[in-house]
């Protein structure tokens, strides 16, 4: 498997020295003893810029190195030539780290491309929907945020901390619109699904001390 990230990592320079070598086989012994060389050469030159070095990047969004996924995902230079669920997937990790560095405005433009390509599993492509009404939200969109959160639960969310997450934020929603039955429909379906990430926890907690006081 190590063997394999290197191959990834190196692959453009491995291809060029392949490809010269290839060459100087192909003008001392003739082309049927260099095709091996030729024949490598182009399937890792292939995978350079039709795969691309994705999965470099998810082990290390996986690990929580921001700094070592952003400096792989940079390193794609051709985008328009990745493979198109991939380059959908690429566009959604640079929405994610946009998102992390609080860049919103650059979060959203990637996470709209990635969506636009479509997502390759129906629960990623509701865990988009849900970070781009998230973005919304934090733009004080009420409309669209409630737009995104519901075509995201429609979709699919990948995890209960998900789910509770966007019943959460339209918890929140129908509360600033008085739809206060609704609101609390929504509160007791994330409380239901007993999330763990504190930071829901905290939320449902907070929300608990006054949704019971509020009519409907």
């Amino acid at each position: 498997m190590k063997f394999y990230n290197i191959v990834i990592k190196y692959r453009l320079p491995i291809a060029i020295i392949l490809l010269a070598l290839a060459i100087l086989v192909n003008v001392s012994a003739g082309f049927w003893p260099a095709f091996l060389l030729y024949f490598i050469a182009v399937i890792l030159l292939f995978g350079y810029f039709f795969f691309g070095p994705l999965r470099l990047i998810q082990e290390h969004m996986e690990s929580g190195n921001l700094e070592a996924a952003e400096k792989v995902l940079n390193s794609i230079k051709f985008p328009g030539l990745l493979y198109k669920p991939i380059r959908s997937v690429y566009y959604t990790l640079k929405g994610n780290i946009a998102m992390m560095k609080n860049d919103f405005s650059g979060a959203e433009v990637n996470m709209k491309k990635g969506l636009d390509l479509g997502m390759p599993m129906k629960e990623a492509e509701g865990a988009s929907l849900l970070q781009m009404g998230m973005l919304s939200m934090q733009k004080n969109d009420i409309r669209q945020g409630e737009s995104y959160i519901r075509q995201a639960l429609r979709k699919g969310l990948p995890d209960k901390e998900n789910q509770a997450a966007a019943f959460l934020q339209l918890c929140s929603i129908m509360m600033t619109k008085r739809e206060f039955r609704a609101a609390k429909d929504f509160f007791r379906k994330a409380k239901a699904l007993k999330p763990t990430t504190p930071q829901i926890v905290s939320q449902i907690k907070e929300i608990e001390r006054y949704i019971s006081r509020i009519p409907g």
